[in-house]
């Protein structure tokens, strides 16, 4: 029996299928040679692309030797038909037990939360791998999510021992401000892959986060 894939703490990397398809990959294999990623996303950004399914393809192949899962942004239907390990859901989808009946129990599953804690509980209850709250700060990848209070991140934690994600605005210079949550890690796009060095910009991500995890740590 195949076993289900783990995502692991640390930076959980959004890549914008848009861009020129040798520069993303080259990028990806620059991070993922040096950078730990705990998994990535491919948002759901298809528009005038032919070849989707070769594409992720060629994305999961980059990322399979290190067992990093690589999941589709709201495209359940074409799971079947890549090597993806799951998918990551904008807000709960009406058919989602349709969905989950098509797709493998191994598949990973996400969901996008805001301010509302009733879909935290959602995801709880159906058991799905991880939430993401977004956004957190003001992004212009993020635009169209509303800021999340930080309260109902915490209240989050009580729901549910889930992985939470935090997604928007995040930068290596203000992760620092996020020091009074308890969390999993960070969803970047931009700030990883629009960098000149997208490897050492992961590496900053994960070295911040690596800080406020120890900080929380020894502060319990």
């Amino acid at each position: 029996m195949i076993k289900k894939p783990q995502i692991k703490e640390g930076v959980y990397l959004v890549v914008d299928p848009q861009m020129e398809k040798t520069v993303l990959i080259s990028k990806l294999k620059q991070i993922v040679d040096i950078s730990e990623i705990a998994a990535v996303q491919v948002w759901d950004n298809f528009k005038n692309i032919e070849n989707q399914i070769s594409l992720i393809n060629e994305i999961c192949k980059i990322f399979k030797n290190y067992q990093v899962p690589v999941l589709l942004n709201n495209n359940g239907n074409l799971l079947n038909q890549t090597e993806a390990n799951g998918v990551h859901f904008d807000e709960i989808p009406s058919n989602f037990k349709e969905i989950k009946k098509n797709i493998s129990s191994n598949a990973l599953m996400g969901l996008t939360c805001n301010n509302n804690l009733e879909t935290v509980k959602w995801a709880a209850i159906n058991k799905l791998d991880y939430i993401s709250f977004c956004s957190i700060f003001p992004s212009s990848t993020a635009n169209s999510c509303d800021l999340v209070d930080f309260e109902i991140i915490k209240e989050a934690r009580k729901i549910t021992e889930m992985p939470i994600f935090l997604a928007g605005g995040i930068k290596p210079s203000n992760m620092h401000l996020l020091k009074e949550l308890d969390f999993e890690g960070v969803a970047v796009i931009s700030g990883i892959m629009n960098a000149e060095n997208p490897s050492i910009s992961a590496e900053n991500y994960n070295s911040e986060f690596k800080k406020i995890k120890n900080e929380n740590f020894h502060n319990r």
